[in-house]
């Protein structure tokens, strides 16, 4: 989608900081990190958000839930961490693509917001 900067990220048309790419999807640092850790995983396809997933991205979306342990790990992230999406406008969603924060090296609190 030519006005979504995760897309223009994805395509490199914006730079960040790569923590991991494969042909689907990408992590980068939050520019914006609420822990000493934050980074976001997106799938390279546009999708909206996750009330936007179709059934034929079943394969896409667990290929990025089985990365989510490996990035942990390379971050560092031994004691735990916290994987959050936010969906829709009372979600705090504000940008309409499809993404998750992970975030670590801090005792998260609870409730969160």
């Amino acid at each position: 989608m030519a006005d979504c900067i995760f897309c223009m990220i994805a395509e490199k048309n914006i730079p960040s900081k790569v923590v991991y790419e494969d042909d689907r999807i990408l992590v980068f640092h939050d520019l914006e990190p609420q822990s000493p850790v934050h980074v976001l995983m997106i799938p390279k396809k546009h999708i909206s958000s996750l009330d936007d997933l179709q059934t034929e991205d079943a394969e896409l979306l667990g290929h990025l839930m089985l990365k989510v342990k490996d990035i942990a790990k390379e971050l560092g992230l031994e004691n735990g961490y916290r994987l959050v999406n936010n969906c829709g406008e009372d979600g705090m969603q504000t940008v309409k693509h499809l993404h998750f924060h992970l975030l670590g090296k801090r005792q998260m609190t609870w409730p969160p917001g």
